[in-house]
């Protein structure tokens, strides 16, 4: 999960995203006129909800979450928390390139208005990045099919081997 900025004609909208590593496939997406955290929560909620629960969640170190609200959702769900080292953009790769993806080919584009255009506009691209637009990490496949179609691995081994990767503040310590 992340957020980026939307730009307007007159200010701004944050834009957060969960996205699944594995199909690349946006689960929840919310906008929002600050950056207080309830956006981000709705969203993680809506993904919670939608999806299931995942093994492991990755984010920023940003407030919104590392807020009290947010860490207690995760928590409730006994959801490991991963969070990317500071200044470290790569570590959340995929939806880094989601944010580029969103804003090259429709945000740029465009000369929104308001908030509804910006929200109207994110729709459209979200429903064409997950059904229609090819990945060549997928083998040019649509995140919404290697979504939906099943994990190729065993879910078992899956969670099994996400207890490897570190979680904050283990992300700090070297490895060994």
């Amino acid at each position: 999960m992340d957020i980026t900025y939307v730009r307007l004609n007159q200010g701004f909208v944050y834009l957060c995203a969960i996205i699944d590593w594995h199909s690349r496939y946006v689960l929840s997406w919310r906008l929002s006129i600050s950056l207080q955290s309830d956006f981000c929560v709705e969203a993680l909620i809506q993904a919670i909800n939608q999806y299931g629960i995942p093994a492991i969640f990755n984010t920023d170190q940003g407030v919104q979450f590392t807020s009290t609200n947010f860490i207690e959702v995760l928590q409730f769900h006994k959801i490991l928390i991963s969070m990317d080292g500071k200044g470290r953009a790569l570590d959340n790769v995929f939806i880094e390139r989601f944010w580029r993806s969103l804003k090259q080919e429709k945000i740029y584009r465009l000369d929104l208005r308001n908030v509804k255009e910006a929200r109207d506009a994110i729709s459209e691209y979200v429903k064409f990045y997950n059904t229609q637009r090819l990945h060549q990490s997928l083998d040019y496949e649509t995140p919404a099919k290697v979504h939906f179609d099943g994990i190729k691995e065993d879910p078992v081994y899956m969670v099994e081997k996400s207890y490897d990767f570190p979680t904050y503040p283990q992300a700090q310590q070297p490895l060994q």
